[in-house]
């Protein structure tokens, strides 16, 4: 079965996952800005990483047949130093042009401190200044919850948000339906460590339905697996589940929140040569 991953963080990986995804059905990538496992010191450093975003992963990604997008922003992790960051959000618009910026993102908290939450609402105004998608990260473990609720509030004080533009990611049992019914979109991340496993997130599923809900994968520095939507794919037929459902968690949900984005084209997978699962 082709599918979309809508966050996987592919400068952390080698080029043979790409081929690996092209082999298990992957056709198209979206990549957040994130953490590079330590943080930067100057808005140089990321000017580079956009631009190692922007030009070298989508022709990585190309060599096997996968389309690559990707989100900019400063990630949580490093929006405790407001002067830095206020100087990568002045430099985004730089490469919001770019052939393959579907917005802003992964914007988020990290441990909930107000400096934060002030950096996290000046990328929002700067997504809606410039009509642009937003991909929203969520705390880890025991600052989840309370995150989330954060973020609701700050995104529900913001009147010129379109919500159905908007994706929530990093969603658990206790959060998803607080997400989707305030109107976002929301995405569940395998890990094998932390965040869901496969069998928890088919459980979201059969809890809450297959409407704004997406899948991915994540792959960044830590712990994880880059092929976990298909183990996803897996379980789901293990447990019975069409084939018609599958394909809408895994392909036409992230197809459809995607396509908002004039940036968006993804060929119909049909036509590709590659490995069906």
């Amino acid at each position: 079965m082709y599918y979309i991953d809508p966050h996987l963080h592919m400068v952390s990986r080698t080029t043979d996952d790409y081929e690996t995804l092209a082999r298990m059905g992957c056709v198209a990538i979206s990549e957040p800005a994130f953490w590079a496992g330590f943080d930067r010191g100057s808005v140089d450093g990321f000017r580079d990483y956009f631009r190692q975003l922007t030009e070298v992963e989508p022709k990585r990604a190309a060599q096997f047949g996968i389309k690559h997008f990707t989100w900019l922003c400063i990630n949580a992790k490093e929006a405790e130093n407001v002067e830095l960051s206020r100087e990568v959000l002045a430099m985004i618009p730089e490469f919001l042009d770019c052939d393959n910026v579907l917005g802003i993102g992964e914007i988020g908290l990290n441990r909930n401190t107000p400096n934060e939450a002030t950096i996290f609402q000046e990328h929002v105004q700067l997504a809606v200044e410039h009509d642009q998608q937003i991909l929203i990260h969520t705390p880890h473990l025991e600052d989840k919850f309370q995150g989330t609720r954060m973020i609701l509030d700050m995104l529900g004080d913001h009147s010129g948000i379109d919500r159905s533009r908007v994706l929530v990611d990093h969603v658990e049992e206790h959060t998803v339906k607080a997400v989707l019914d305030a109107g976002f979109w929301a995405g569940m991340t395998l890990y094998p460590v932390t965040k869901c496993t496969p069998a928890r997130a088919v459980d979201i599923i059969e809890m809450v339905g297959s409407e704004r809900l997406c899948v991915n994968s994540a792959g960044d520095w830590g712990p994880s697996k880059p092929t976990a939507v298909p183990d996803l794919v897996m379980e789901m037929r293990r447990r019975g589940h069409a084939e018609s459902l599958i394909r809408k968690i895994v392909y036409e949900n992230p197809y459809t929140f995607f396509s908002q984005s004039k940036k968006f084209e993804l060929r119909d997978p049909a036509s590709r040569n590659g490995f069906d699962v």
